[in-house]
């Protein structure tokens, strides 16, 4: 059972489900109502593909950031013994498969996305992540792109207006990667990565945080005033958008670590009720 439990924490199984979620989100910007029958099985692959990809992702993060969570996170599966560095790497081959076998179920178009999304991912783990900001760029390009990649499983295109909501997710989750940067301090200084938190304090991360998060608010308004939107978008963008001015403020006043890791897990709940807007505002 010990066993098992590591490697579910390994996995991080909430950041999972969002991204198959993600995935999901992205399918109902574009399809037709009429045909969620006909399609329900490709968005069930594209589910798969975004929830094993994200696992694995996760499990190869583990394996090189063994000796920093020694210090950061020694709770996690590999510093406390519950899973060993190789086989964290087993378990992310076997994830990357079944990703890459639901994307080839679904079209050849996810195939190749899927293997662009899952390089970019390793290229952050193995070399962005000492790079600081951009690293944090290449994060948060793994988590839009799910959106995108919901767009092809349907239409084997890219909507504008998917390109809008996963530009929104890009932004809030820039912030809260540069958030972590906060909690993670002292395990980065020690491995000389560049963190905004390291490189210019705490303080400065949290404002920079802040301006992700409200960069994403003001955006978050656009589909509404364009029109793209249903009315049942509006409680649940609102939700979201006080969320993430709450946590910017509470994050700026208090820029400490044990701050920082409460609001980088509310940050979570904020960009889940953002994607549940984006479905609710393709009802009409």
């Amino acid at each position: 059972m010990k066993r098992f439990t590591g490697f579910l924490q390994l996995m991080r199984p909430v950041n999972c489900l969002m991204m198959g979620f993600a995935v999901i989100v992205g399918a109902s910007l574009v399809w037709a109502n009429s045909a969620l029958d006909e399609e329900f099985l490709k968005i069930l692959s594209g589910f798969v593909t975004g929830f094993s990809l994200t696992a694995a992702s996760m499990a190869i993060n583990d394996y090189y950031d063994r000796e920093i969570d020694m210090i950061n996170e020694p709770n996690r599966p590999i510093p406390n013994g519950m899973v060993s560095p190789t086989e964290s790497l087993a378990f992310a081959t076997i994830l990357t498969g079944l990703g890459f076998i639901a994307a080839f179920f679904t079209n050849l178009l996810c195939l190749v996305f899927a293997t662009i999304s899952w390089v970019v991912s390793v290229t952050y783990v193995t070399i962005g992540k000492r790079t600081g900001l951009p690293g944090n760029f290449l994060v948060s390009a793994c988590v839009a792109i799910p959106l995108i990649y919901g767009s092809f499983v349907v239409n084997q295109n890219i909507a504008s207006n998917v390109l809008m909501f996963a530009l929104l997710a890009f932004l809030s989750n820039s912030g809260r990667e540069v958030t972590k940067g906060i909690v993670d301090i002292e395990g980065d200084k020690t491995n000389k990565i560049q963190t905004m938190a390291v490189k210019h304090g705490a303080k400065t991360a949290a404002y920079l945080a802040a301006a992700f998060y409200f960069s994403a608010i003001f955006l978050s308004l656009l589909p509404m005033a364009v029109g793209i939107v249903s009315i049942w978008y509006i409680p649940f963008v609102v939700a979201a958008d006080i969320g993430f001015a709450a946590s910017s403020v509470i994050l700026v006043r208090r820029s400490t670590r044990e701050k920082a890791r409460k609001i980088k897990n509310f940050v979570l709940i904020w960009m889940l009720v953002g994607l549940s807007a984006f479905i609710a505002g393709t009802i009409r």
